[in-house]
């Protein structure tokens, strides 16, 4: 049977839309200016797909005939988070932004927090996840209590150390957050799980990071495929994205492994969907602004895209996007509002441009046609543009 897989590199925005100034994101590019910031990169195999007819990139020149077919997406939904970004990809776009909070979650329900799950809150503050741990460590493993903090994205984060607060208490105490964070007042997109190990001064976040989201509102393409009895797996977080319906994904710790799951997915697969994030390019090097590890990242996968080609048959279809932008060269470390790149390949069929779409649920119109679901999304299917030589 027929498989598609869909590859989303977190973070890998390719250029600002047009309404980013409205999000704080004028200048935003997130591969142009990483290109540019290391002096070029040197993507082979992603140039040879099309990257480089995107989008002006440093030493990403445009190719004469891409082997995939390459355009851009963009974003419909109001947003900027991983949760939105992924829920418009599977059909379901957002009309309203889910809410931020500049200064904080309201004292009241911070105090009603503390009480639910039976610990003391510090912080409580917009920071850097790895800087504030830093700052108020030392104090949480003192109190066994819970650092709370947020950033200019949709996120309620929970950072404990392993030795004060065990994961799995860690865990409860987000799931709590997350059935008292009802929409749409404190509707927040994700809670976020920070556990972290080491001393004084030297902290460092573990793997442990585990994501509660809220629920998708609506039909998506994943509960569509599931009504047919079509498979469905997950590499990564996809499955915390959409609160674990429709979908089971396996969890990894870094791109290396995600490559290495994602193969072997792909190998054992009889046919379906598969959906894979790579998300160090976000949480790694896009929130720490890490432009040079973000350029490494590239040429890693980069190095890898070959593997990927060769494990598909001749009917198989790969989509490598993203979900937002995560600039490493601005002064923010948040998200940004970008639109992202979009490679489609099918063995033996010769790329073309898809242009720029309205919207990333082009995807899902694309994958309901590819395994006739029947599902009725916004946007427009590509399909029969990349497989034009269907007879």
């Amino acid at each position: 049977m027929k498989k598609a897989v869909v590859l989303v590199l977190d973070g890998v925005g390719i250029g600002e839309m047009p309404d980013a100034a409205d999000y704080g994101d004028s200048g935003s590019d997130t591969l142009g200016n990483t290109a540019r910031a290391v002096g070029g990169l040197n993507l082979p195999n992603l140039q040879n797909m099309g990257l480089g007819n995107i989008h002006p990139i440093s030493g990403i020149e445009p190719v004469n005939s891409p082997i995939a077919s390459w355009g851009k997406l963009s974003e419909m939904s109001k947003g900027k988070d991983s949760t939105t970004g992924h829920w418009e990809m599977m059909g379901l776009v957002s009309s309203v932004a889910m809410p931020t909070f500049p200064s904080g979650f309201p004292t009241a329900f911070i105090d009603e927090f503390s009480l639910a799950c039976g610990h003391v809150i510090l912080g409580n503050e917009v920071a850097s996840g790895t800087e504030i741990i830093q700052r108020l460590g030392e104090e949480q493993i003192d109190t066994e209590g819970l650092i709370v903090y947020t950033s200019a994205d949709s996120v309620f984060q929970i950072a404990a150390h392993e030795s004060a607060v065990s994961v799995d208490e860690l865990y409860r105490c987000c799931e709590i957050a997350r059935r008292m964070l009802v929409p749409p007042d404190l509707g927040v997109s994700r809670v976020i799980a920070r556990p972290f190990i080491g001393e004084a001064g030297r902290y460092t976040r573990t793997a442990h990071r585990k994501d509660f989201s809220v629920s998708p509102p609506g039909e998506t393409l994943l509960d569509k495929l599931a009504e047919k009895g079509i498979a469905v797996t997950g590499v990564g977080k996809i499955d915390d994205l959409f609160n674990h319906r429709s979908i089971t994904t396996e969890h990894t710790a870094n791109n290396s492994q995600g490559m290495n799951l994602l193969l072997e997915k792909i190998r054992i697969s009889a046919g379906g969907f598969i959906f894979a994030n790579f998300c160090d390019f976000d949480s790694k090097w896009g929130h720490r602004n890490d432009y040079k590890g973000f350029a490494q990242g590239l040429v890693d996968v980069d190095c890898w895209i070959p593997k990927l080609l060769r494990s598909l048959n001749r009917e198989d279809l790969l989509i490598i996007t993203a979900d937002h932008g995560n600039d490493p060269t601005t002064p923010s470390t948040d998200h940004s509002r970008e639109f992202v790149p979009l490679l489609v390949y099918s063995p033996g069929f010769s790329g073309l441009s898809l242009g720029t779409r309205s919207t990333f649920s082009d995807i899902a119109c694309t994958l309901t046609e590819f395994f006739q679901a029947g599902g009725n999304f916004p946007g427009r299917s590509f399909l029969k543009e990349v497989q034009h030589d269907i007879q």
